[in-house]
């Protein structure tokens, strides 16, 4: 079967959407995580963006190697040098090079004439290919360019050396029909196209990224883009676990292979869900709680005498099979960490420990442990940081009646050791909590969002917080679970606010260096 790349921009494009905020360790984690799931190609961020981007990508490119690691670079050559030195001890070096190519791009954003882009973008892959020996050149807002200007820079940026062009629908703007016309167009039209890949980079403003990559892929392109989940700027990007099962389940009309672990679908949508912080829809397709609910009466029937009545994709395809309950409170660590393992967490000695005594705590509280449970404890122990936390919650008291002030009281372990309690007043218990704990890190701190949602069912179910605030002019998200949402979200806060100093403690001494 023709073979199609998969190219994961789930930590660039993605980590782009509104909210969302990740750490070194936390990307690093997810890199890892897709590398099981089998992306092609890993976009792992913008190096030349910030000191904390270009790490990511660093640390990626060292520790992935059945994945390519790419990072996104402008057509200037200061970008291409940051690239560069973030992905030279990769396994195979790969540089993304963008520049628009519409009118109105060119016009207001560049400032550019097309003869001006044209030679900008031939000086960029140049420049790329004399290190990198891969270099994908992406024509931004290709879809609203016009054609014969796009073969025209097509034609000489194959020229200059670029392995791979990418022709995205940067807004959102394509119908199927359009975006895969184009495809074939530029595929019959464009000097040497058979000797590069041509990639499918879709945006969902309209609800059509899927439809729109898939309508490339039968139209010439040989790599597709998209996002874990569909995440990304505006309405997210192609979601690539609907694409890989969508070429899987109609293999019979497309007659593709994506190399994707199917799988590894839910615990790839999991973690980015989790690490992100996206709520994943109820209905999404493939991945949301309800693809595989049914309410109607006569779809259960149906069911019962046979499920392909109603069910196209069967739960354990996408790596969703029931797992017998096997750890309880009289588990052993053994155990644990075998679970652990066969969830695909590679842990540390030390942070198994630290995740077990979690578990047992646990378990002396809950009368079930579920899946869920253990992908938290053992999520929140992956990632972890080396550092001391900066502060530590100790504990958290709230008074709360119809007909009193709720009032809070924290105590707090401050990085020195002392032992700090504060209290303070609120609304409501959770902003007497965050009210209290702002008098403790002595800055002014904006509330953008917050959510709880449970992990897992049942009354003792965990409850997973999620606060998105400003600290010292920066925006951060902090989560945290707990049994008790109120201590969730008090640790929710500090975790946001320990990032943003561990953040800004890094990013000094890159400078300092």
């Amino acid at each position: 079967m023709r073979k199609i790349e998969i190219f994961d921009t789930t930590l660039r494009d993605g980590e782009q959407s509104a909210g969302i905020n990740l750490n070194t360790a936390e990307k690093l984690e997810i890199a890892k995580q897709l590398e099981r799931f089998g992306a092609s190609i890993i976009e792992a961020g913008f190096p030349a963006s910030s000191p904390g981007d270009f790490e990511a990508v660093q640390r990626i490119a060292g520790t992935v190697k059945n994945s390519i690691v790419t990072g996104l670079a402008r057509a200037i050559k200061k970008d291409i040098d940051i690239t560069w030195d973030a992905l030279k001890k990769a396994e195979q070096p790969h540089i993304h090079v963008f520049l628009a190519t519409s009118p109105i791009h060119m016009q207001y954003k560049l400032n550019k004439t097309p003869d001006q882009v044209v030679e900008a973008a031939v000086e960029a892959v140049k420049y790329a290919k004399n290190t990198f020996p891969l270099v994908q050149w992406s024509a931004e807002d290709a879809f609203r360019s016009d054609r014969d200007f796009l073969v025209r820079i097509i034609n000489e940026v194959i020229k200059a050396g670029a392995t791979t062009i990418n022709i995205p629908d940067t807004v959102g703007y394509a119908s199927p029909a359009e975006y895969g016309a184009l495809f074939k167009y530029l595929r019959e039209n464009v000097t040497g196209s058979d000797k590069v890949n041509f990639s499918a980079h879709c945006h969902d403003d309209l609800g059509m990224a899927v439809a729109n990559s898939i309508a490339a892929i039968e139209n010439g392109a040989n790599q597709v883009e998209g996002t874990i989940n569909g995440i990304g700027e505006r309405a997210g990007n192609a979601a690539l676990e609907e694409i890989a099962v969508a070429m899987h389940i109609r293999k019979d009309i497309y007659g593709i292979e994506t190399g994707i672990n199917l799988q590894e679908i839910k615990r790839t949508s999991q973690l980015v869900s989790k690490l992100t912080g996206v709520v994943i829809q109820p209905n999404k397709a493939i991945v949301g709680k309800n693809a595989f609910a049914h309410e109607s009466g006569i779809h259960q029937d149906g069911m019962l005498k046979n499920p392909e009545t109603y069910e196209i994709i069967t739960p354990a395809l996408i790596g969703e099979s029931a797992v017998p309950l096997v750890l309880g409170k009289h588990s052993g660590r053994h155990a644990f960490k075998d679970r652990a393992e066969t969830m695909g967490f590679d842990l540390s000695d030390d942070k198994i420990n630290r995740a077990f005594a979690e578990f047992k705590k646990l378990a002396d509280r809950k009368k079930e442990i579920t899946e869920e449970d253990l992908l938290t404890l053992l999520t929140d122990q992956q990632i972890q940081y080396e550092e001391i936390p900066v502060y530590e919650l100790k504990s958290v008291q709230v008074q709360y009646g119809t007909e009193n002030i709720p009032t809070a009281t924290v105590q707090v372990i401050q990085p020195d050791g002392e032992e700090v309690t504060v209290a303070s007043t609120g609304s409501g218990s959770v902003e007497a909590i965050f009210n209290t704990l702002e008098l403790l890190v002595n800055s002014k701190v904006e509330i953008l969002d917050y959510r709880v949602t449970s992990v897992g069912k049942g009354r003792d179910a965990l409850g997973e917080a999620v606060v998105n605030l400003t600290y010292n002019d920066q925006k951060v998200t902090g989560r945290d679970a707990a049994q008790d949402v109120l201590e969730a979200s008090a640790k929710a806060y500090l975790n946001a606010i320990n990032r943003q100093i561990i953040q800004s403690g890094l990013r000094a001494k890159e400078l300092i260096r």
